[in-house]
């Protein structure tokens, strides 16, 4: 009998973290495997369909550097969730600019640069272009450190039940850009803004008087009832599709004061729920924050 109760194939652009990403796998009991040649896949799974095994979690990173993933991934993957239904396909992306940056920084080579590293990533952008199709999460790490994306790792994979979704909630500021891959998103900007007070504006919204200021715009009350009603609503909707991560935006202009304490305030509304919930302050980190 199979004991396989996670799998996991990590896929995506070069330099974007698929590294980090099997390492905290693996940091989390994951049995790892990294560059697995596409066309041995079909015979690992058959191997761990055959029989009892003590592996109970895997994970596989498979990318561009086996020159036969693009013409074979395709059926390759869906001859995996045939076999493991609650299989994940986890694919990773990063901005042009961020990836440039990271490549320099390591002094290496993009694997299908032949003259530059910005060439090489067009290129493999277009040839993966499909696969994030096949993709159960996209994760972009474009503003993520090497820590946040391990956490992200962590609160995706952490093998609650698999009737939940992971339902991450993030707040940002607009002036930021707003956060890739948002399935909802929520604009707050119309509440009375905590910047325009001065013994406020070096506070964030993780702090009381913060809170307390923007609690007394009469209109947060019923931005939070309403919210709240439509996503208990929406979330089980999500699930019965199949939906395994839900990503829910909520920005004001800097991503301080406003979207943080009503990023906090849903996230803890919505605990009941039997999903894994957790909140991500996206441009928290850019203020020198007080207590």
């Amino acid at each position: 009998m199979c004991m396989i109760n996670q799998f996991v194939i990590v896929s995506g652009l070069s330099g974007s973290g698929k590294s980090t990403a099997l390492n905290a796998l693996e940091d989390m009991g994951f049995y790892a495997i990294d560059n697995l040649p596409i066309q041995l896949l079909e015979k690992l799974t058959q191997l761990f369909l055959a029989g009892p095994s003590d592996i109970q979690k895997i994970a596989i990173v498979m990318d561009l550097r086996d020159s036969a993933f693009i013409k074979h991934f395709p059926e390759a993957f869906r001859q995996v969730r045939r076999d493991f239904p609650k299989a994940e396909i986890l694919y990773i992306e990063a901005s042009d600019e961020v990836m440039t940056r990271r490549f320099s920084e390591t002094r290496r080579k993009h694997p299908l640069s032949t003259q530059s590293v910005a060439e090489g990533i067009a290129r493999e952008r277009r040839l993966l272009s499909d696969l994030k199709d096949f993709a159960t999460t996209i994760i972009d790490s474009s503003d993520m450190t090497v820590h946040d994306l391990k956490q992200r790792i962590n609160d995706q994979f952490s093998g609650t039940s698999p009737l939940g979704m992971q339902i991450q909630f993030t707040s940002f500021g607009f002036k930021y850009g707003i956060p890739p891959n948002c399935d909802l998103l929520f604009d707050v900007r119309f509440l009375h803004n905590p910047h325009f007070v001065s013994e406020l504006r070096d506070l964030t919204g993780l702090d009381k008087p913060v809170q307390d200021y923007i609690l007394n715009d009469s209109r947060t009350t019923a931005f939070i009832e309403k919210t709240t009603e439509y996503l208990r609503f929406l979330i089980p909707e999500y699930a019965k599709e199949g939906k395994t991560y839900l990503s829910i935006g909520i920005g004001c202009t800097g991503g301080k004061h406003r979207s943080v304490f009503l990023t906090q305030t849903l996230a803890e509304r919505l605990q009941d729920q039997a999903h894994r919930i957790t909140a991500l302050h996206q441009h928290l980190r850019f203020y020198a924050t007080k207590s």
